[in-house]
């Protein structure tokens, strides 16, 4: 079946003469597929250094990891657009059709895109734009890949704790446990605990909600500023029983603290 034969049962007024497709990759600087995770893909894409859109509707895909495979995320009505002050970037003003809101994130199509191209006539390649997939919810990011292999970025963590992710919510707030916080930027550390009610996913979702009850940290992230911290990446040392006392879990927290040689090295209030 092909993609525009769904599109066009949603939406009779959009096809393929009156529609550019635009395929969203990866463009040196920023994968589409991690700005959609974030919610911010529709603003992303308005932003444009040629008049890519000239045509009344955008279809909008995302490459994904697999070859030839692409994330439907929606249809768009182009309104024109308005040139910047530098004269060389423009802002679409797009609008989301809701007709066609109903696959975004769950329609995989299968295209063999031709050469590096991200803006094309959808008439002349409708007929290649095929359905892989219809899932029966909208995509998330990665299942939780187990304690080991936690190294999450903050800004997928916010998405994980925005979507309220169901495989890491149940994982990692089932145990208490020592993390570590780094900043690549730096070449610093922050070793902090987690215990109680919630567990680690508790502290950290009260980290990326911005009322964290680690006061260190928070003292930290107080004197770098928030933007700063952004930049940070979350990983766990060592995970604990929800019983634990504070006591134990506050031990290997200072035992951590020694191996990663904290005191000369890692983030603490006023250093």
């Amino acid at each position: 079946m092909l993609v525009f034969d769904l599109v066009r049962l949603m939406d009779p007024d959009v096809t393929p003469d009156n529609t550019k497709v635009h395929l969203a990759a990866w463009n040196g600087s920023e994968d589409p597929l991690q700005v959609y995770f974030q919610g911010e893909f529709d603003d992303w894409q308005t932003w444009q250094t040629q008049r890519n859109f000239d045509r009344p509707y955008v279809l909008s895909l995302i490459k994904m990891p697999e070859k030839d495979r692409w994330l439907y995320v929606g249809v768009y009505a182009s309104g024109g657009y308005e040139i910047l002050e530098d004269g060389q970037h423009f802002r679409y003003r797009l609008k989301p059709l809701p007709t066609c809101a109903e696959l975004a994130g769950r329609l995989m199509a299968n295209f063999a895109r031709p050469g590096r191209l991200s803006y094309l006539d959808a008439d002349d390649h409708d007929q290649d734009m095929l359905l892989h997939e219809l899932r029966p919810e909208r995509i998330h990011m990665a299942e939780f890949p187990g304690f080991k292999r936690v190294d999450l970025a903050y800004r997928d963590l916010n998405v994980l704790v925005r979507q309220n992710s169901t495989s890491w919510r149940v994982a990692l707030s089932n145990v208490a446990g020592v993390y570590l916080v780094s900043d690549p930027e730096a070449g610093k550390l922050y070793v902090g605990s987690a215990h109680g009610e919630g567990g680690i996913w508790a502290q950290w979702s009260r980290f990326i909600n911005g009322s964290g009850d680690d006061e260190e940290l928070m003292n930290v992230i107080a004197e770098l500023g928030a933007e700063r911290a952004r930049l940070f990446r979350f990983s766990i040392l060592e995970i604990a029983d929800m019983h634990a006392s504070p006591e134990d879990v506050s031990d290997r927290e200072a035992h951590w603290k020694g191996v990663l040689l904290f005191h000369g090295h890692g983030y603490r209030t006023g250093a």
